[in-house]
């Protein structure tokens, strides 16, 4: 009886290691955020992706939601093409087809390693004729010019004609403005309460056929990104990331890490671990094998019973 229940104790042990191990993962800095993948630069958490982006950049655990903050707010990242090197944000003040709201604008840190995508336009709505600064008065005082792009003043038609929520309101077209992320100036501020404008609308990548469409833009704002000032992926990085680590960095010296499965950390990448698994168990690594050695284990566990 002892004999048996010995044998029934290990083979649980052996059960509850190899499973286990294969299927839970310790590695401090995730792959996902969501539905989302990360991937160099952007990180889960603290020693995670670039230093420069871990402060702008972070994934709550709990909600599983991937977040840009500046200083003018919080803003969910829908989207992620590390291809082309672009960030799609959302602003839930931004006003859109289906609902309009006040805002304070939008901004981003002068520090930040992004910049406005080329195709991403802002309109700003409902802005004052008399008091907002992009309507400058006439030198002869018999008017005012508009400082906002005039070759995208169609852009402005639309979104008051044929935009629901926002033609109930029942503006003057002359309150629209165009702006485009040049004339934000070197800060990349958009502060509503300074322009006199109520709100904006933020959208990027207009289909062809579809500039009289605006229940159909892509609401939201693109930015773009740089790794470095030579814009080189560090190739580190990639051997890392193609041994199934996440690129990271040292808290302290910011130097770089690569975050391995099992929560070890290397300076290079994480092939010496299955290497060295290969070489004590040559089958470890390989799922494939683990599941029917789960169930002949479990088989033996209730034969010794």
């Amino acid at each position: 009886m002892s004999l048996k229940r010995s044998s029934s104790s290990f083979f649980i042990f052996l059960f509850s290691f190899f499973f286990l191990s294969s299927h839970v993962s310790l590695q401090a800095c995730q792959k996902t955020c969501g539905q989302i993948p990360i991937k160099y630069p952007l990180g889960t958490g603290s020693g995670c992706g670039d230093p420069r982006f871990t402060r702008y950049i972070t994934c709550d655990p709990d909600q599983q939601t991937l977040t840009l903050t500046t200083h003018t707010g919080s803003y969910p990242i829908t989207s992620v093409d590390y291809a082309k090197q672009e960030i799609y944000v959302t602003d839930p003040s931004m006003s859109t087809c289906a609902c309009t709201r006040p805002s304070h604008g939008f901004g981003l840190d002068w520090d930040a390693p992004f910049s406005f995508h080329d195709d991403t336009v802002f309109t700003l709505l409902d802005c004052s004729v008399d008091e907002s600064p992009v309507f400058t008065p006439l030198s002869n005082g018999s008017g005012r010019v508009s400082l906002c792009d005039r070759q995208s003043s169609s852009i402005c038609t639309f979104l008051y004609s044929n935009c629901r929520a926002i033609s109930l309101i029942n503006l003057q077209v002359s309150t629209c403005c165009v702006y485009v992320p040049l004339d934000l100036g070197p800060s990349f501020e958009m502060d509503l309460n300074k322009l006199k404008c109520s709100s904006y609308s933020g959208f990027y990548n207009l289909g062809p056929g579809q500039e009289s469409h605006p229940e159909n833009w892509n609401y939201g704002i693109a930015l773009k990104y740089k790794f470095n000032v030579f814009d080189e992926y560090p190739g580190v990085c990639g051997s890392c990331e193609r041994s199934n680590g996440a690129c990271g960095f040292n808290t302290q010296s910011s130097s770089f890490v690569c975050n391995c499965p099992g929560g070890i950390n290397t300076t290079s990448d994480c092939f010496f671990l299955y290497n060295s698994a290969s070489i004590l168990v040559p089958w470890f690594s390989r799922e494939w094998v683990m599941y029917p050695l789960s169930w002949f284990v479990v088989w033996m566990v209730m034969v010794l019973r």
